[in-house]
């Protein structure tokens, strides 16, 4: 029996109906939408590394916008930072753009608390504890240069001059170019860890740390690997790479005097505001400059 042209199967074929989705195929049509609208390298990564986990929680490619206001409120209870929740929703509202969904967010005001921060003592010990003479070279560039994890993972060889104590930093956070200083603690662990280190081209590149299976570095590799030396150290503060080269290195700047307005600059902030919420200091300092200044 022949089956008439004008029948047509009742069943829907979606993968999404028998609970099957390809999450890679989602987020590479994501990518090149991204890629469309000009968005700098390093804001894809986390925009598709944020939509990635929010695929991960929904089980779909096209999640409903309430399953958007679930996964933002199980951000919360999970206790995730409030720059994380907002990276997130922000990722997550261009994904639903790319698919003409409009989602709108409450925008949760950053932690305007102190931050984590490491005193002398703990990173001295860090640097003690590390017998790796590429993870002493990647630590030291990670805190004297005061570099996100980010901007360590992209150097390459031509970036560094070590004749000028200089790191040429390319797209940073606020999209631009910029330089970075080094001091000659640092520069001597560089010329050591340049001597044993055999030069590795990666496509047209030469970056200047690499991994064992000679890839670049991720921020996730640097984490763990800073984690570990933390551990080794034996400190139980809070805190991880980024308090390490970032909150602690501008923390001991103002605490040493230094005045607020260059720590901006050092630590490449948009906002003079940013900087501010390292001005705080040990009771130690605010009692010697309090017996400094104040006298009759």
């Amino acid at each position: 029996m022949r089956i008439s042209e004008t029948w047509k199967s009742k069943t829907n074929w979606h993968l999404k109906n028998i609970g099957i989705f390809n999450k890679n195929i989602v987020l590479e049509r994501f990518r090149r939408y991204l890629e469309g609208r000009g968005l700098r390298n390093e804001t894809m990564r986390l925009y598709l590394g944020r939509v990635g986990a929010f695929l991960d929680y929904a089980k779909e490619d096209l999640p409903s916008i309430e399953v958007g206001d679930k996964y933002r409120s199980a951000l919360i209870e999970g206790k995730s930072s409030r720059s994380h929740i907002n990276n997130s929703c922000f990722a997550i509202k261009k994904f639903y753009q790319m698919n003409n969904i409009n989602w709108n967010f409450l925008t949760l005001k950053p932690d305007a608390g102190v931050p984590y921060y490491f005193d002398e003592q703990d990173v001295v010990a860090i640097f003690s504890v590390c017998a790796n003479i590429k993870h002493l070279a990647m630590l030291k560039t990670l805190f004297y240069g005061c570099l996100r994890s980010s901007e360590l993972c992209r150097l390459d060889d031509r970036d560094l001059d070590l004749k000028s104590r200089t790191i040429r930093l390319r797209e940073t956070k606020g999209g631009r170019d910029d330089i970075a200083y080094i001091n000659e603690e640092c520069v001597n662990t560089l010329e050591t860890y340049l001597k044993v280190r055999p030069e590795r081209e990666i496509g047209s590149r030469t970056p200047l740390f690499y991994t064992d299976s000679f890839n670049y570095w991720n921020k996730k590799e640097v984490h763990r690997m800073f984690l570990y030396y933390k551990v080794k150290a034996g400190i139980k503060k809070p805190g991880a790479v980024h308090v390490f080269s970032r909150h602690t290195t501008a923390t001991l700047m103002i605490a040493k005097g230094c005045d607020s307005r260059i720590v901006k600059e050092l630590l490449r902030h948009q906002d003079i505001r940013t900087t501010l919420r390292y001005a705080h200091v040990s009771d130690k300092t605010k009692r010697e400059s309090y017996e400094k200044f104040l006298t009759l």
